[in-house]
């Protein structure tokens, strides 16, 4: 159970994840005051008429003053810069963390220079955006894989640690490398197929699209101008991922073009195996 109690926290970025992060620890007692910053004010009505912070602004400096916890969440191309801004305004030990969904380029960039940043990733979300779609249980049970370093000191990744998981979520820690690389395979790639598949099906087969292509396809719900960020922010890996996945592809089509049910059979079974091994 996190023993932490945070004077101020500032939640910048009051979307799906960060109006949950502001939800819960509000339901959970984690803060005395939480804050919500947002980008421009026609943002603070919507988050106001969500009730999911103590109080809205659209001044960063002002919302992050004298925060002893500062969570970014917003898109991953804006995250470093805000980190960094809002370090300069927050207390002096206040720990820094974020929600993006990729984790190299934002750790090199920001904690060299703010070693009090803790880069985070919750794998918890849904294809709606916005604070409206945001809930306070949104991480219970979720993992949130927690990327140190060797310049974050330990007192800062304790605290990160127990805050996360003070918010519902099992924590997880790996290198900011290697989290790209994994969630490229898990998160990223699935994307992109998803928005391949909704792409390539043409207009007048949508009256027989059901259940299964709208399960497949889900993810392709979510906003184009957050995933074309997350993308161009995880390049290597994830263009490895597509090539992998267009090998598959391939020995379908290939088995497909032979008739080979034998090839079938064992291309659908290790599928199925690794889809089974996730639990319902």
């Amino acid at each position: 159970m996190n023993r932490d109690r945070y004077r101020r926290l500032a939640v910048v970025g009051v979307g799906l994840i960060g109006g949950s992060v502001a939800a819960a620890a509000r339901r959970r007692g984690l803060a005395e005051r939480v804050v919500g910053v947002v980008r421009s004010a026609e943002r603070i009505g919507r988050v106001e008429a969500c009730d999911l912070v103590d109080e809205v602004t659209a001044d960063l400096a002002a919302g992050c003053r004298d925060a002893d916890l500062v969570v970014i969440a917003t898109p991953v191309g804006t995250i470093a810069a805000l980190a960094l801004e809002a370090a300069e305004h927050a207390s002096a030990d206040a720990v820094l963390t974020d929600g993006g969904s990729t984790k190299a380029g934002i750790v090199a960039h920001v904690t060299r220079r703010c070693p009090r940043f803790v880069g985070a990733h919750p794998l918890a979300g849904d294809h709606r955006t916005g604070p409206e779609a945001a809930r306070h249980d949104l991480f219970d049970g979720a993992v949130t894989v927690l990327t140190p370093t060797d310049d974050n000191p330990d007192d800062a990744v304790g605290a990160a640690r127990r805050f996360w998981e003070a918010l519902g979520s099992r924590v997880v820690t790996t290198t900011p490398e290697r989290h790209d690389e994994l969630l490229a395979l898990t998160s990223h790639v699935p994307h992109v197929a998803a928005a391949a598949v909704a792409a390539t099906t043409p207009a007048d087969a949508m009256p027989l699209a059901a259940t299964g292509w709208a399960d497949t396809t889900r993810v392709a719900g979510g906003s184009p101008d957050l995933w074309r960020e997350i993308l161009l922010a995880n390049p290597g890996p994830i263009a490895a991922g597509l090539r992998r996945l267009a090998t598959e592809i391939e020995a379908y089509a290939a088995a497909l073009d032979r008739r080979d049910a034998d090839a079938l059979q064992r291309l659908l079974t290790e599928g199925k195996r690794r889809r089974d091994a996730l639990g319902s």
